[in-house]
């Protein structure tokens, strides 16, 4: 399997980040790590294996990614709205560098499925439903898709708000919406066992984003794993084996 890594400065932040592409061809799909997580994550805690039969046979590329959430929406010393300010950096490296990189490497025409768990999974759906030009669907494995539930403090802005799909997609109205319905789906997938309800709140805040997906009529599906499915990569990478065969 081909391997390639390059590190991509961070707009307004002094460094850069990883992104990792593994495989020569295929659709490009890129993958978020969990909470703080890296980019060569998934070559160790499995997601890698399980779609490498995928990669192996050139259906799919998968493009890994370094988060930003150590100085941004991990760092509980800050307040919420601050976290979200800077989290809008992350978001900002992602379409100005991240974005043209993957089209790059892929020739340019392929549509770009993101994917992620627990944060990686906000990480994924953000970024669906702000850059659905570049990347119309997005798989959330045990996502909470609310920061202002994140164990956050302070009053909320304008950054906490626009960086919340639960909040701005429920307000999104006139032709910015008609475009969403017709570029935008999302696979939600969550499970029903330890740490999906506490302390992630994964389960009924899974549940809560897509009814705001089904009222404002965006293409979506939701997928319930039961109770012995856990908050864990075993079960991250089963239902990513599962799901991602049907797109690429």
């Amino acid at each position: 399997m081909e391997r390639r890594s390059v590190r991509l400065a961070v707009p307004g932040h002094d460094g850069d980040l990883e992104v990792v592409r593994h495989g020569h061809w295929g659709r490009p799909v890129l993958l978020f790590p969990s909470e703080a997580g890296a980019a060569v994550d998934a070559e160790g805690n499995g997601m890698l294996d399980a779609v490498r039969p995928l990669v192996d046979a050139g259906r799919m590329s998968l493009f890994c990614v370094d988060s930003l959430d150590g100085w941004s929406w991990a760092d509980t010393s800050l307040p919420t709205e601050e976290r979200a300010r800077r989290a809008g950096t992350y978001t900002a490296w992602l379409s100005e560098a991240v974005l043209p990189w993957v089209q790059g490497e892929s020739g340019g025409s392929s549509e770009i499925i993101a994917v992620g768990p627990s944060l990686g999974a906000y990480h994924a759906v953000h970024l669906a439903l702000t850059r659905a030009d570049v990347v119309p669907m997005a798989i959330g494995l045990s996502g909470n898709y609310d920061p202002s539930t994140w164990n956050g403090w302070g009053d909320l802005g304008n950054a906490t708000y626009f960086a919340n799909p639960t909040a701005y997609l429920a307000n999104a109205t006139g032709d910015h919406l008609d475009w969403l319905r017709s570029r935008v789906s999302v696979l939600l997938v969550v499970g029903e066992g330890p740490f999906e309800v506490s302390p992630t709140r994964s389960l009924p805040a899974t549940r809560a984003f897509a009814e705001v997906l089904a009222a404002r009529g965006i293409r979506h599906e939701l997928d319930v794993w039961g109770h012995d499915s856990a908050h864990d990569w075993p079960w991250w990478q089963r239902q990513l084996a599962h799901h991602l065969p049907r797109f690429v």
